[in-house]
């Protein structure tokens, strides 16, 4: 069955929103009481049933609450994951007891029969422009049947380039479609990068906690990894970056200074023109990982650290996986001073990317069905947020914390009472629930207590009770009862 055409925002929807924001500013604290419903629908000029249907979706989102005879409050919301005490950066390498668990972490987030709130990779049909893309696709093969057997050979399909250069304007960057090489995926686009920038032997920087298959693709390569502290609200931390680098300690960094992942944060404006200016003063390559970019949930959306770029020291890598379609595995990467060399590796490498997947991408980014598809995801995952830290507000340990993504649809939970994260993982293995250990993001300790989970998935009973379940074992193994 084609999966439903998203839907235009209602007047109600953006009501909703905007109060959220409100509520996730601080603008409106836990325990306020709401204006009345008269009130509001008279200063936004809309009918008093367009404002109560806005406070159901609040309700439903778990940011306030009804009290009889009184109106609506502003719920108490997770505490914030708080900034730890700086950690010297040191050299490490990944464990083969670490390369076990991701694989065990791998394997469980494929299976089938698991509900799966660790996924990064939306498993809801309607997350997917699936009915457009066939009707593109469908079109195309119509009028130019041969083109199934066609590559897009390096750099790619000239269309789809121009196509990301036009749309890169967007985030602050002003490409030409010759500056742009298309990828299978960002983690080919990563890739890339490192084979380009690196030698074996040599250190590259990473944040922490960061995505933990990094560490096996700088293990495969051959390459160390000196850990960064990350902060949980605005990012890799400059001042530990610049001492690196006067030390010459890292040949080059990977960072996601946009939608980090696992922690969801974003580098304030000023930082990413900072990292900017550290990276093209000390010239060391930055690979900025710009995945989750699109899915901001604030607009416009922020600039991009290659925005800044002077001198040609960063590379931007993402792709259209988490966006439009993991199953097209079209990635793109723009390089700077390094375009010509990862054309060429790129050409030896994986050659090239499928044309007709390539040319139905760029026809859904020229028709402007993008941008609605990205209002819908963004608006989606928003609220999907909302309720999954409303759920754990209810369930998990008094003392649970939680970040406050500002875009995309993972974050971070650390858990109270000394929970082991990989002990909490196993014991809900058994019960065919998955979630992703903390310790997997870093190659330290810093993570032993910590989830990183999803919410890219259905709010259906079945994933409202992993994590209702979730909650509950870490409420058993840290003798910790629930808030409320």
């Amino acid at each position: 069955m084609s999966a439903i055409e998203p839907q235009p925002s209602t007047r109600y929807q953006q009501l909703a929103d905007h109060y959220a924001a409100a509520i996730h500013s601080g603008t409106l604290q836990p325990g306020k009481r709401l204006p009345a419903i008269r009130r509001v629908a008279d200063t936004q000029s809309v009918s008093v049933n367009t404002v109560i249907n806005a406070w159901q979706l609040l309700e439903d989102r778990g940011l306030i609450e009804a009290r009889p005879q009184s109106g609506y409050y502003v719920r108490a919301v997770l505490p914030g994951v708080e900034k730890k005490s700086r950690h010297r950066a040191q050299v490490a390498s990944v464990s083969s007891a670490k390369l076990d668990l991701i694989e065990a972490v791998f394997a469980a987030q494929n299976h089938p029969d698991y509900t799966n709130i660790s996924l990064a990779c939306p498993q809801d049909g309607e997350l997917y422009p699936t009915a457009r893309l066939a009707r593109i696709t469908t079109t195309l093969l119509r009028r130019n049947p041969l083109m199934i057997g066609k590559y897009a050979l390096p750099p790619g399909s000239e269309r789809l380039r121009e196509e990301i250069a036009r749309r890169a304007l967007n985030a602050g960057m002003s490409l030409t479609p010759q500056a742009i090489t298309v990828t299978h995926g960002c983690m080919e686009a990563l890739q890339l990068a490192l084979r380009t920038v690196t030698k074996p032997g040599d250190c590259v920087g990473l944040e922490s906690p960061t995505y933990f298959f990094l560490f096996t693709l700088l293990d495969s390569l051959g390459l160390k990894a000196i850990e960064i502290p990350t902060d949980p609200q605005h990012g890799l931390s400059l001042d530990a970056l610049e001492l690196l680098l006067r030390e010459k300690r890292i040949n080059a960094l990977i960072a996601m200074p946009g939608i980090q992942n696992p922690l969801g944060c974003s580098m304030p404006l000023e930082s990413k023109k900072r990292l900017a200016k550290l990276v093209n003063t000390w010239q060391i390559p930055l690979i900025e990982d710009g995945l989750y970019d699109e899915l901001q949930f604030h607009a416009p959306l922020s600039p991009t650290v290659k925005s800044f770029d002077e001198a040609g020291w960063v590379i931007y890598c993402t792709s259209y996986t988490k966006t439009v379609a993991p199953d097209f595995r079209i990635g793109w990467m723009a390089a700077g001073r390094f375009s010509e060399q990862i054309a060429r590796l790129k050409a030896v490498s994986s050659m090239a990317e499928s044309a007709l997947l390539s040319e139905t991408l760029a026809e859904f980014l020229a028709s402007g069905g993008y941008d609605h598809h990205l209002r819908h995801l963004r608006r989606r995952y928003a609220a999907n947020l909302d309720e999954a830290r409303s759920l754990i507000a209810r369930h998990f340990p008094a003392g649970t914390r939680a970040t406050l993504p500002q875009g995309g649809f993972v974050f971070w939970l650390e858990l109270p009472g000394n929970v082991d994260s990989i002990a909490l993982f196993h014991r809900l293995l058994q019960e065919k629930i998955c979630v992703t250990p903390g310790s997997l993001y870093t190659l330290s300790d810093r993570g032993a207590h910590a989830l990183r989970l999803s919410c890219c998935y259905p709010f259906e009973a079945r994933y409202r009770y992993a994590i209702a379940r979730t909650g509950a074992l870490a409420c058993e193994m840290s003798g910790i009862a629930p808030e409320n």
